[in-house]
């Protein structure tokens, strides 16, 4: 749980609450090495109000998950939480194929299939950014290279789906809208945008409320990006919204690391 103050009013923009694994998680994930020492991973869950003991506990079920790696006292992150590293860098500074109209088709191949199978399904298929037409059929415009998703969610739609390409006959601008919800998208990335601009100058002053604003708005505006469609300018009725918050986000970034360097002096 956050203090109360700012903080607490910047946590609504969570998909959940923040826990000891998720500080940790989303701490290392914008950490170059993703790796630290355990004193500071607890130092840093502190100023959530997270108790050193629940910390503790926390790394150690990463470590036992292969989320994370540890030796002498540092804590690095690995498995699949350390492969969303890519993904996410890539989803900051994304190079997108050139769209000629064609969308791609994914459809999931027939017999009997574990729930499992389905949940990794429809978890990896977020991951590839496709959204689902009907039943068993995923689709999205033809412009992402397969490095905009980590190899592993690739594989589990390659094992699961038939893949097609097409045109839709109906208007591509209205399908999109409506399988990607753009027209909600860009508000809210236009929101947070206005959020990491107030926070960004706040790091300046790099006390404990402005760090603590600053990562969740951080965290809350990532996790936006990570889930921007990325659909084709001709599709979008507002192509700006995506590129102007990750272009904010980057000054916010170099902002929060030189913050969070000089808290970590301090503490």
């Amino acid at each position: 749980m956050l203090r109360e103050g700012n903080a607490t009013d910047l946590e609504p923009l969570l998909e959940r609450p923040l826990s000891a694994r998720s500080l940790v998680a989303s701490l290392l994930l914008r950490t170059r090495p993703p790796r630290m020492r355990g004193s500071r991973l607890v130092q840093w869950c502190e100023l959530f109000g997270v108790a050193e003991g629940t910390t503790r506990v926390a790394l150690s079920r990463m470590v036992e998950r292969g989320e994370l790696r540890t030796r002498d006292g540092v804590y690095e992150l690995a498995g699949h939480v350390q492969k969303r590293q890519g993904a996410q860098d890539w989803s900051l500074d994304p190079v997108l194929s050139r769209w000629r109209g064609a969308w791609r088709v994914g459809i999931v191949a027939p017999g009997p299939r574990e729930a499992s199978e389905r949940a990794a399904l429809r978890d990896a298929m977020r991951r590839v950014r496709c959204a689902p037409l009907r039943e068993g059929v995923w689709t999205r415009p033809d412009n992402l290279p397969r490095a905009s998703a980590p190899a592993e969610s690739w594989k589990i739609v390659d094992a699961q789906c038939l893949w097609w390409s097409g045109r839709p006959d109906d208007d591509p601008v209205a399908l999109a809208g409506e399988l990607f919800d753009s027209a909600r998208w860009s508000p809210r990335a236009e929101m947070l945008t206005k959020r990491l601009i107030v926070v960004t100058r706040a790091l300046a002053d790099s006390d404990d409320g402005a760090l603590a604003d600053g990562f969740v708005a951080g965290a809350a505006s990532l996790a936006h990006i990570r889930a921007d469609p990325l659909l084709p300018h001709e599709l979008l009725v507002d192509a700006s919204a995506g590129d102007e918050l990750r272009r904010i986000y980057r000054t916010y970034e170099a902002a929060f690391s030189k913050a969070l360097r000089a808290w970590f002096l301090r503490h």
